[in-house]
C-alpha cells in the first residue's frame, strides 16, 4: 500500500494499491481535514489523521458524516471530542432525471463557461466578493482549472449586461460514478435576490445531465443560523442525505 503525497495549493495525499484509491486525505488553510476511505478499509483512518496532524503541525479539526462510524471510532481514539452543537454540513443530492429548464434571469443577464484569460480573472472576482475572501487568487484558479478532474463546462457563471461575472457555480463531475458535486457556489452581494444562483446552479445540473450524470450533490450549512444556501439549492429539488456529525 502506497502514500502518494499530491502537488496542490493545500497539502493532500492519497492512499493507494494495485492501482486503487483506498483512502485520501485533504488538510486546508485552516487545518481542517477532509478525507474519505474505502468502508472495506477502516483502519486507514488512523493514517490519514496522523499524516493530517504531522502535516498542521498541531490540532486539526474534522468533519464527518453520521454514517462514518468507523471515522468516528478512529478519530475518538486519537483524542478527538465530538462537537454536535452549533453549525454542521448537511449532504443534499437529487436524481439527474427531468432536470427542469434554466429558470428566467433579469433582462441582460447570462450564463456561460469561461473563455480566456478576462474571464477567469473576472470568475476570481466573483468568488472573492462572494465570500469577503481573498483566498483565492487568478494564479490558484488557473492552477485548479489545470486539475483532474475539473473541466470548464461545468464552472459556470452568471454575466450581467455589463460583462462582469456576478454569480457563479462550480460542478465537480464523477464519470465512473456519474455523479456530480457542486462545489463551491456564490453571488455578488450587489446581485443577490435576482435568482441568479439558482439558474446558474440549475445550469450546472444540466450540464451534468448532458454528459450522462445520474445523481447531484451539495453540501451547504444545515443549521438554522445560515439557511439560505440549503433554501436554494431545495428548490433545485435537492433533498438531504444523513446529518454529518
Amino acid at each position: 500500500m502506497g502514500l502518494v503525497p499530491q502537488s496542490h495549493a493545500d497539502p493532500t495525499a492519497v492512499w493507494t494499491e494495485d492501482g486503487l484509491t483506498l483512502a485520501w486525505g485533504w488538510l486546508d488553510q485552516s487545518n481542517d481535514l477532509s478525507l474519505q476511505l474505502d468502508p472495506a478499509c477502516p483502519d486507514l483512518a488512523d493514517d490519514v489523521l496522523a499524516w493530517a496532524e504531522q502535516v498542521a503541525g498541531g490540532p486539526v479539526t474534522v468533519t464527518i458524516s453520521e454514517a462514518e462510524q468507523h471515522v468516528a471510532d478512529a478519530l475518538v481514539r486519537r483524542g478527538f471530542v465530538p462537537a454536535h452543537e452549533g453549525p454542521f454540513f448537511a449532504c443534499l443530492t437529487r436524481a439527474l432525471e427531468d432536470v427542469p429548464d434554466v429558470p428566467p434571469m433579469p433582462p441582460g443577464y447570462t450564463i456561460r463557461a469561461q473563455y480566456n484569460d478576462v474571464d477567469v480573472a473576472r470568475r476570481v472576482a466573483v468568488h472573492r466578493a462572494a465570500w469577503s475572501s481573498e483566498d483565492i487568487t487568478v494564479e490558484r484558479h488557473m492552477r485548479m482549472r489545470e486539475t483532474w478532474p475539473y473541466r470548464g463546462e461545468f464552472d459556470l457563471m452568471a454575466v450581467s449586461p455589463e460583462g462582469q461575472a456576478v454569480a457563479y457555480c462550480q460542478g465537480w463531475y464523477d464519470e465512473t460514478n456519474g455523479i456530480g458535486l457542486f462545489e463551491p457556489v456564490g453571488t455578488h452581494p450587489d446581485h443577490r435576490r435576482l435568482g441568479l444562483a439558482r439558474a446558474v446552479g440549475t445550469a450546472v445540473l444540466r450540464a451534468f445531465a448532458a454528459a450522462g450524470g445520474r445523481s447531484a450533490m451539495v453540501c451547504p450549512r444545515g443549521d438554522a443560523d445560515y439557511p439560505v444556501p440549503k433554501l436554494i439549492y431545495e428548490s433545485l429539488g435537492v433533498r438531504s442525505a444523513p446529518r454529518p456529525s
